[in-house]
């Protein structure tokens, strides 16, 4: 809420009025911070926010139906992109496959844990079975072995971890993905399907990344007004 209120520049009273409005509709969830509790994360459900965005052209006009965009190439080398967890077990491994498959390359992915455990079994099944990606063979790294790399962007999956965030060569941009662990010490029947909706968060996330990246690529419009 205080980073809230710092961007938008409105009392608190104000936003936390609209937020509560936003989560009653559906388009914002919140969560209390995994670190220390005291935190609260909120985040827009961009899919429901994109199928509402796609229906209101199709209703307006069908020339304004959206169309998803070829995103074959972002820039003229890959962006690098480093992803952070405490464990390095499921969610930065899952991230940095989903990142390098749904870019076709375009981003250069690489993950690390600041307390790093053993791959977890059901990160390496829910990328096999839901999205033929093999993950054996992946092995958890520290977030040390980067001091020194240069990276674009370093996203941080966990609310532990961005507290403990190092700084980078660069000092490249930073984003925080507030994504609980699915990793939850339950049996791993029981934690599948938490799996299964990190993946699912994951996959919406990285897709409105790559149309971020394009945009910036892009770069400001080059149309120019005719005499």
């Amino acid at each position: 809420m205080r980073e809230l209120t710092q961007l938008v520049g409105e009392p608190q009273n104000l936003i936390s009025y609209h937020l509560g409005k936003l989560r009653t509709a559906g388009l914002v969830s919140a969560r209390q911070s995994s670190a220390d509790r005291r935190d609260t994360y909120y985040a827009l459900d961009l899919a429901s926010i994109g199928g509402l965005l796609a229906a209101a052209g199709r209703a307006i006009h069908p020339g304004l139906r959206l169309n998803p965009a070829i995103r074959d190439t972002i820039k003229p080398k890959p962006t690098k992109v480093l992803f952070l967890c405490t464990g390095n077990s499921a969610r930065s491994q899952m991230a940095e496959a989903l990142a390098v498959a749904l870019s076709g390359g375009a981003i250069e992915a690489h993950s690390a844990g600041s307390h790093p455990k053993p791959l977890h079994p059901n990160a390496v099944r829910v990328m096999k079975e839901e999205h033929g990606l093999d993950l054996t063979g992946h092995q958890p790294k520290h977030q040390d072995i980067y001091a020194d790399a240069h990276f674009d962007l370093v996203i941080s999956l966990c609310d532990k971890v961005r507290e403990v965030c190092p700084h980078f060569p660069g000092r490249p941009a930073e984003i925080h993905w507030s994504l609980p662990n699915p990793a939850t010490g339950e049996a791993d029947n029981v934690t599948y399907p938490l799996f299964q909706q990190t993946a699912a968060e994951l996959v919406t996330r990285i897709g409105y990344l790559l149309a971020t990246l394009a945009d910036e690529a892009a770069g400001p419009s080059d149309d120019k007004e005719v005499p």
